[in-house]
């Protein structure tokens, strides 16, 4: 698949002129310069012309940013890697010497170039244009990313002479989402699963901002790997760009298939984290813990912190613990055979003959108690969906189901089928009379 870069210096509309392309909400926009520092991949089509958008954060080498290091080198990958390149400048501005700069640098790569002069809110306003020709590119167009003007015609310059490439099909890639506290090591992980620099690292606690999209492949398997902004308590939550950051991670959470929810080794389990756990099951999502910087870890066992762990939440008692090293690489060949598992479970079906099986050898160990004189019934189980596994179990009286022996029967139903990491869901459905004697007849 093709791909198209953004580029340009900070502030200029980038971001927005991704979301406009891709038609979602995926890059934060903020007037803060800055906010973008990872490169993100969408995808995009024009007239049934398929494509990869890549945004950039803004280059500025005279910028106090301490991530603008970090920051021109995600551009510069973004660049290497794309098929054609689009250059956005701001109206409202005029051309700045960083501009000239940056269009130099663009012009001397050979790739095709196209000029983006972006908040051009009138049609009036097109006749600023004329200031940006000093840039040497040929190609220019006035658009607006804030209203969608010119944006058709934006994508059918930058791919002038490019023809549609035959995608074969591919089986579904397993979408793993990342998910912590600020500076857990998120983006560490990831980079050290890809072998290279593909997220900024920063020992300051919320360098990520957006939720990334990474596409790669492991052992001739398609995933998608989706760092996510660390999940900050709601008082500290002070700014718009924070709080944008958290609601990218709930929605990176909701479109997940399995969750890496990583802690630090060193410091347990938070508030934060019990939230996290609580979200994952309540969402129905896999779920595989990781405890990072366990090099660091001195005179504790690794049974006494799992036993913790799970005391303090029961859904880790049935989820797959791993000790890692982000930065050392430890235990990180370990992390795909959970996620194997993990899927798997999530994805699992029993037929209703083996559940109704599994029901009638569950009563007989343990009988329900009676309570004001009448006992729960389980006519019978069956599984009504997957990823997170569903199952109706109908009884005489919902209301005659303790919350303790909802429990003993999950832990039950685990013991014998395992679904390790993934959640359970049982509901409880009354079961008439008639629909009784219907059945046995």
């Amino acid at each position: 698949m093709y791909r198209l870069a953004i580029v340009g210096r900070p502030n200029v509309g980038k971001s927005a002129l991704f979301n406009r392309i891709c038609k979602e909400r995926i890059a934060i926009v903020d007037q803060a310069e800055g906010v973008t520092r990872d490169r993100l991949y969408g995808k995009a089509e024009i007239f049934g012309f398929h494509f990869e958008v890549i945004d950039t954060g803004g280059i500025d080498p005279r910028s106090p940013d301490q991530f603008q290091r970090e920051i021109r080198e995600q551009a510069e990958i973004a660049i290497s890697e794309a098929d054609s390149l689009i250059l956005v400048v701001d109206r409202q501005i005029g051309p700045t010497a960083l501009d000239e700069e940056l269009a130099r640098v663009l012009l001397k790569i050979g790739k095709p170039l196209l000029l983006a002069v972006n908040k051009v809110d009138q049609i009036d306003q097109e006749i600023d244009l004329h200031a940006f020709y000093g840039l040497g590119i040929e190609k220019m167009l006035a658009v607006s990313a804030a209203h969608g003007f010119q944006i058709a015609e934006l994508l059918e310059k930058a791919w002038e002479g490019f023809t549609p490439k035959i995608e074969r099909e591919e089986n579904p890639a397993v979408r793993l989402t990342v998910i912590g506290r600020p500076n857990v090591g998120k983006s560490t992980l990831i980079n050290a699963i890809l072998q290279e620099n593909r997220c900024v690292v920063s020992p300051i606690a919320g360098t990520t901002r957006d939720s990334v999209d990474i596409p790669f492949t492991y052992e001739e398997k398609p995933f998608t790997l989706i760092d996510t902004a660390g999940i900050r308590r709601k008082s500290a939550e002070h700014e718009v760009v924070d709080k944008f950051a958290a609601l990218r991670t709930e929605r990176a959470l909701e479109r997940s298939d399995v969750c890496l929810l990583m802690l630090d080794a060193r410091s347990g389990i938070t508030t934060q984290e019990k939230r996290m756990a609580k979200a994952i099951e309540a969402s129905g999502k896999g779920c595989i813990l990781l405890l990072n910087k366990w090099d660091l870890v001195k005179g504790y066992r690794m049974e006494h912190c799992l036993k913790a762990l799970v005391e303090e939440i029961p859904f880790f008692a049935h989820c797959p613990v791993l000790t890692i090293s982000a930065k050392k690489g430890r235990n990180l060949n370990k992390i795909f055979e959970q996620v194997a598992c993990v899927s798997s479970a999530t994805q699992m079906r029993i037929s209703t003959h083996q559940l109704n099986v599994f029901v009638e050898r569950a009563i007989q160990r343990n009988h329900p108690p009676m309570l004001g004189g009448k006992r729960l019934r389980i006519y019978y189980m069956t599984q009504v969906g997957t990823k997170p596994p569903k199952f109706i179990l109908f009884v005489n009286r919902p209301d005659l189901m303790l919350d303790s022996y909802k429990r003993y029967l999950i832990n039950q139903f685990r013991e014998h089928y395992g679904f390790a990491g993934a959640p359970i869901q049982l509901y409880l459905k009354p079961k008439k009379l008639k629909d009784r004697s219907a059945q046995s007849a």
